[in-house]
This record gives structure tokens, sequence and C-alpha cells, in this order.
């Protein structure tokens, strides 16, 4: 099991103690992410859940709990300040094409670029409305959709199929669909090729970690709440990080200590900012974590440091 199928393991199993997370759809998103109900009983055992074969193979037969979602949309669009589409964009080393939404200022202009990270549920709405909010300040945005192996977030009626299908993507493979996507991104007309950055949310955040270590031409970089990528990699990042937490998000608080470190030692321009009794998940207006003062803030921040390190 890769480190980050083991973030998403230990996120619905924390989901699921803090009861946020029906018993039957835990064990049937664990039953997804091992392959088979055998193979699931002794992941279960590793988050400290005992469970038979018998319950996960009912917990499979019965099918996803479907939970109401906002739309996510504050951007329409239809905005006649922005223009959007679907893309495609070749993958290293051949294969199936990647896939993504693109928004960018409509008409003639120079513009920085940013590069959106979902969360582990794929492309939904909100990371698209996100990637309009971009484009309405200025930036072309590119949300990347890393569930790409199965043609797309879209093809997929069930959620816990594509967090699956990221968990089982190796993340050296994820990390390169990034780089493929800062490629094409560089390629977007009117775009300014040395003014790149990058934002993620959770999974994403810990993908948008991954990316600054091995992408020397990012020129910034916002995770949010992300896991820590590997701490040996981090002297390579050369873009500057503005990373984000919630003070009640205690499992991956544990890393910032060791991040906060490494960053120092390696002379990487960063900031660090948490915010009081905002747990993990708190800027995604569509999810039940989501807090709205943090968010507004955090957007703030997002926007003034990219503004100093891509706009200026």
């Amino acid at each position: 099991m890769s480190d980050l199928q083991r973030y998403i393991v230990e996120e619905w199993a924390e989901e699921f103690y803090q009861g946020r997370l029906p018993r039957r759809e835990f064990l049937r998103r664990m039953a997804i992410m091992a392959g088979s109900a055998a193979l699931a009983v002794p992941l279960l055992q590793s988050v400290g859940v005992a469970a038979t074969q018998a319950e996960l193979m009912e917990a499979l037969a019965m099918g996803p709990q479907i939970v109401a979602q906002a739309t996510g949309v504050t951007v329409p669009p239809t905005d006649p300040a922005i223009e959007v589409s679907d893309v495609t964009y070749p993958r290293s080393g051949g294969g199936d094409p990647n896939v993504g939404y693109l928004a960018r200022p409509r008409g003639a202009g120079s513009h920085p670029g940013v590069i959106v990270i979902h969360e582990n549920r794929g492309l939904l709405e909100h990371f698209k409305d996100v990637a309009r909010r971009f484009a309405r300040e200025g930036y072309v945005a590119l949300a990347v959709d890393l569930v790409a192996t199965p043609g797309g977030t879209a093809r997929l009626a069930d959620s816990a199929q594509a967090t699956a299908a990221l968990g089982q993507t190796p993340p050296d493979r994820l990390v390169s669909m990034l780089r493929d996507a800062f490629r094409h991104i560089q390629e977007v007309s009117g775009i300014r090729r040395d003014r790149i950055g990058a934002i993620g949310w959770c999974f994403g955040g810990g993908m948008t970690w991954r990316l600054a270590t091995q992408e020397s031409g990012l020129r910034a970089a916002a995770p949010f709440y992300g896991p820590n990528p590997p701490i040996a990699d981090v002297p390579n990042i050369r873009a500057a990080v503005l990373a984000i937490y919630g003070a009640l998000d205690e499992r991956i608080n544990a890393g910032i200590p060791q991040i906060r470190e490494a960053l120092q030692r390696a002379n990487v321009v960063h900031e660090i900012h948490i915010y009081p009794n905002a747990p993990h998940a708190f800027f995604n207006d569509t999810g039940g974590n989501y807090r709205r003062e943090a968010a507004e803030d955090a957007w703030r921040r997002v926007l003034a440091w990219f503004e100093r390190h891509l706009k200026a």
C-alpha cells in the first residue's frame, strides 16, 4: 500500500470513528479500495476495525449511500468575463490522454496560470468552480482530473470508485500526470510560461506538495491540509509555498513540525497558516466541514500569495 493510499484509508477511518461515515458505507469503501471483501478484512484490521467477509459482501451488494451535496457553483460557466472548456492533452508514456477543465479570462492578454488539484473524490463541480474563480481573478486555471485512467471522474457513478482509482494509482504516476498538466498549461495561448502555480486540498494538497518537489518550474504552491511529501525531497522545492491547515485537523497537523523544519532547513520561501476552530476540508463549500469565515480568509491569502509570486 502506498503512503497516499494509506492516507485515504486513514481519512475514511477517521470519518467513521467520528460518526460522519456510517459503518456500512465505510465497509463498502474499504472493500472497493482493497479490491475484494476478503482483502478488505486485513485492511480494516490495520485501522482497528473488525468485520467479517460476509458483512463486507453485504455492504458491497447494497451499493453506495447517496449523500446530498450542494452544487458548488459560485461562478457560473456562462459568466461573460471568462471562457471554459473540457480539455484533453497527452499523457507521458502514451496511452489514454489526460483530461481536465480549463477556465481563463475572456479576450486577449497575458496571464499567469494555476493548476487546480482536487480532493480524493475526483474532479467534482466544486473544483471546476474554483478554476472559474481564478479565471475571474485574471488567471488561466487548469483543473486536472487524476481519475483519468478509467476515463475521468464523470464516467464513475460511485465516488468511492474514483477514490479507489486514485489510491491504486502509484504516486509517481500521479505526479507524472501533474507534470503533464504543467506542460500543457504552458502551451495555452496568452499564458505567462514562467508564472505557473498550483493549489490543492486534502489528497490534492498532498499532490501539490509532491508536484512542488518534482517540478522546478513551479513558481508558487498553496497546499491545503495535505499530507507531507517525502521529506527528503523538500530541498528540491523552488516554489514559494503557502501551506494552510485547520487547527482541529489533528491527524494532518501532526506532520506540521516536520514540514516546517524541512522548509526552513532548505531555505524555501514559505508561510504556514493554521485556522483556529477549523476542521479538515474547511474550504470546500459543498461539504459538511465548510467554515465560511476561514474559507474566505484563506482565499484572500491565496490570492495575495499568487499576486506576489505569480503576477508580480
